[in-house]
C-alpha cells in the first residue's frame, strides 16, 4: 500500500467522520441537507487502498452524486493521479481547472474557492525560495517539511472557507460557510495530516469555523427545482462540456468525461422534458431522478439543543438516515461491497442489494477503518460534547473495544460514555430511538444511561429468517444445516439476547411466522402499549398489509413503527427476512 494511497484514504475517513455536520449547514445552491452524504457516496472509491487506479478513477466518475459530488468528482480525477508530493501541485492545478470547467454557471465562494486556494499553496510549497523563506526545521532545497507544508495549508485553506460566508448571498443570510468548501477542507487537513505523520489535528473543526456552523433562525431557503438528475450518455463527441447545456434547461450544472461518453448533474422541474433535450446529445444509457426536500424544519436545528445527553448508535441498527436525523442521533456506518463498489450501509439503495443478492451477485460487508472510527468519536465529542455511543453487541463486531481504546488515550474529560448494549438490528435501534427521546427531557445524563439499562432489559426481538442459504454463505451457520433446512422449507427464528443469539422457533411458512411473532407479542409484552418496531427486508408489501394489521390489532396502543432491517443484518440473513421488536412506550 503507498503512502499517498493511504492519505486519500485518510482524507476521506476524516470527511466522513463531519458528513452529518456538513449536511446541517447545507444552504447552497440547495438547501436539501445532502452534501455530506453525496461526498461520502462520490469519493468512496477513495477509501479503497488497494483498488487499481484506473479502475478507482472509473468509479470516481460512476459513483459521483449531487452537484457537490460530480464537482469533488472533476477535481479528483486529476488529483487521485499523484504517486507523490511533487505531483501534487500540477495535478492539483489540473483538477482545479477540470473543477471549474464542469460547471456550466461556476460559482465563487464554493469547493472552488478552496481548490484554488489549495493550487496555489502547492505550487509555492513546491518553490526553493518559498521554503527558504519559512525558515522551517527539515525543509530543504529539494524536499519541503511536510510538517511545515501540513500547517500552512491548513491555515491558507481554513481562510478560503471562512471567505464563503461573506461570498454567496444564501451563506450570509443563513450564517454559515460553504458545506462543499467546508467538507474539502476537511478533506485535505486529513490527506495532508497523514502525509505529515501528525497524530492529531491542528484544532478543532468548531473551533476553527466557530459561529459559521450553525443556520440562524430567520434563514429562508430560496426555492429551487424539484428533481436532481443524474444522467450518463453516450456521445460521439466525448469532449462535450457544461457550456453545451442551454441555461434553460435546468440549475446546478455539472458535466463529466465518462468512459462511453458523458455524465450529467441537473436540477430541474420537468423531468420529462430534460430528458428529451438531453437526448439530443446523445443516447441515454442510465439515467436517474430524485425529488429534492428543502422543508424539513428539523435540518436546520442543531440536535444538541434539544438533548440533555447526545445519542450516538451503529448503522447496525434498524434507523433510518431520515429517523436519526429527526430525533438527533448519530450513525457509524459499516459498509456494503457489491459489484466493485463500496459504499456505507446508510446510503445504499436496500431493494438494489436485496436484488442482486437473489441474483447470485456476491454482496459483503466490512467494518469502517479503526481511523475512521476514531474520526468520528472525536467529531462527535468535538460538536456535542457529553455522549452516550450505544454500541452494537461485542458478540458481533470489536466496536466496543475501538471504542474503549480510544476513550483510554483521547477522552481525558470523559465526554463519551460507551455501552455495550448486546444487540444489533431492530433491538438496537429501537433501544437508541428510545433513549433519544428520553433525553429530550430529561434532567442529567445519569437518567438517560439509566433509562437505556432499563430498556436493554425490557427490550425484545424477533427474527425471521427466509433462507438460511445466506447465512450459510457468510459463514454464520454449518452448510449442512443450512442445505437440509432449505432443502425442508423450514424457517429459523432467532432472538439476539444479551450478546448472544438464541434459536427461538422453526416454522415452514410466512404464515407460520406471524404466528409466532403474534404469539411472543402477546406473551412478552401484555397489558402495556409498546413501542413496536416492524423491520422488513425486500419484502415491505407483505410486511405492511398483513403483519402490520395483525400487530396492530393486537396491540392497538402501541405505537408501530415501519422501518427497513439494517442493510448489515439483512445482507447477512438474505432476502425475505423480516423482524419485529418492542418497549416500553412510557417515553414519548
Amino acid at each position: 500500500m503507498s503512502t499517498m494511497r493511504h492519505a486519500f484514504a485518510s482524507g476521506y475517513e476524516n470527511l466522513s467522520a463531519w458528513s452529518d455536520l456538513l449536511d446541517r449547514i447545507n444552504v447552497f445552491p440547495v438547501a436539501d441537507g445532502d452534501t455530506g452524504a453525496n461526498l461520502r457516496i462520490s469519493l468512496a472509491p477513495l477509501r479503497d487502498r488497494e483498488t487499481d487506479k484506473a479502475q478507482t478513477l472509473e468509479l470516481l466518475t460512476r459513483c459521483a452524486t449531487g452537484n457537490s459530488g460530480n464537482i469533488a468528482a472533476a477535481f479528483f480525477q486529476e488529483f487521485f493521479q499523484s504517486e507523490g508530493f511533487t505531483d501534487l501541485a500540477g495535478n492539483a492545478a489540473r483538477g482545479r481547472e477540470k473543477a471549474w470547467a464542469s460547471l456550466a454557471r461556476p460559482q465563487a465562494g464554493t469547493m472552488l474557492n478552496v481548490f484554488d486556494t489549495l493550487a496555489a499553496s502547492l505550487v509555492n510549497q513546491t518553490d526553493p525560495i518559498f521554503r527558504r523563506s519559512l525558515s522551517i526545521p527539515g525543509a530543504s532545497d529539494t524536499e519541503p517539511s511536510m510538517a511545515g507544508v501540513y500547517s500552512s495549508l491548513c491555515t491558507e485553506l481554513q481562510e478560503a472557507v471562512l471567505a464563503t460566508s461573506l461570498v454567496l448571498p444564501d451563506l450570509r443570510q443563513a450564517g454559515v460557510v460553504d458545506a462543499g468548501a467546508l467538507a474539502m477542507y476537511i478533506f485535505f487537513e486529513g490527506f495532508f495530516r497523514q502525509l505529515a505523520g501528525q497524530p492529531a489535528a491542528l484544532s478543532s473543526i468548531p473551533k476553527l469555523f466557530a459561529g459559521k456552523l450553525a443556520i440562524s433562525a430567520d434563514f429562508q431557503a430560496s426555492p429551487n427545482a424539484s428533481f436532481c438528475v443524474s444522467a450518463l450518455i453516450q456521445t460521439e463527441d466525448k469532449q462535450t462540456g457544461a457550456d453545451k447545456i442551454p441555461a434553460e434547461w435546468g440549475d446546478s450544472v455539472v458535466v463529466l468525461p465518462a468512459p462511453s461518453g458523458i455524465k450529467v448533474h441537473i436540477h430541474t422541474a420537468d423531468r420529462q422534458q430534460l430528458r428529451s433535450r438531453l437526448s439530443s446529445l446523445g443516447e441515454i444509457v442510465d439515467w436517474s431522478d430524485e425529488a429534492m426536500d428543502q422543508n424539513d424544519p428539523t435540518r436546520f436545528t442543531g440536535p444538541e439543543k434539544r438533548q440533555i445527553v447526545h445519542i450516538m448508535t451503529d448503522g447496525a441498527g434498524s434507523l433510518s438516515r431520515e429517523m436519526a436525523r429527526r430525533h438527533g442521533i448519530t450513525l457509524l456506518d459499516s459498509y456494503i461491497l457489491a459489484q466493485e463498489q463500496s459504499r456505507p450501509e446508510s446510503l445504499h439503495s436496500p431493494a438494489e442489494i436485496y436484488a442482486l443478492m437473489r441474483q447470485g451477485v456476491k454482496v459483503t460487508t466490512a467494518q469502517a477503518s479503526t481511523f475512521e472510527r476514531h474520526q468520528h468519536y472525536q467529531s462527535v465529542c468535538q460538536q456535542f460534547g457529553q455522549t452516550l455511543y450505544l454500541c452494537v453487541g461485542s458478540a458481533f463486531t470489536g466496536n466496543v473495544d475501538i471504542a474503549r481504546r480510544w476513550k483510554e488515550g483521547n477522552d481525558p474529560t470523559n465526554l463519551l460514555e460507551i455501552v455495550d448494549t448486546g444487540s444489533a438490528s431492530g433491538r438496537l435501534g429501537l433501544i437508541a430511538l428510545l433513549a433519544a427521546r428520553y433525553a429530550e427531557h430529561a434532567s442529567c445524563a445519569e437518567d438517560v444511561l439509566a433509562f437505556v439499562y432499563k430498556t436493554m432489559t425490557d427490550c425484545e426481538e424477533y427474527v425471521f429468517i427466509d433462507q438460511l442459504r445466506y447465512l450459510v454463505a457468510g459463514g454464520r451457520v454449518v452448510w449442512a444445516k443450512g442445505f437440509f433446512a432449505d432443502m425442508l422449507h423450514m424457517k429459523p427464528v432467532i432472538s439476539p439476547v444479551g450478546n448472544e443469539v438464541r434459536k427461538a422457533g422453526v416454522v415452514h411458512s410466512r404464515q407460520g411466522q406471524l404466528a409466532l411473532a403474534l404469539e411472543k407479542l402477546r406473551q412478552g409484552a401484555p397489558g402495556i402499549a409498546p413501542v413496536i418496531m416492524l423491520q422488513y427486508s425486500d419484502n415491505e408489501k407483505w410486511v405492511t398489509e398483513t403483519v402490520l394489521p395483525e400487530v396492530r390489532q393486537l396491540a392497538p396502543k402501541a405505537e408501530i413503527l415501519l422501518v427497513p432491517l439494517s442493510l448489515t443484518s439483512g445482507v447477512h440473513m438474505g432476502p425475505g427476512t423480516w423482524a419485529m421488536a418492542w418497549a416500553g412506550g412510557q417515553t414519548r
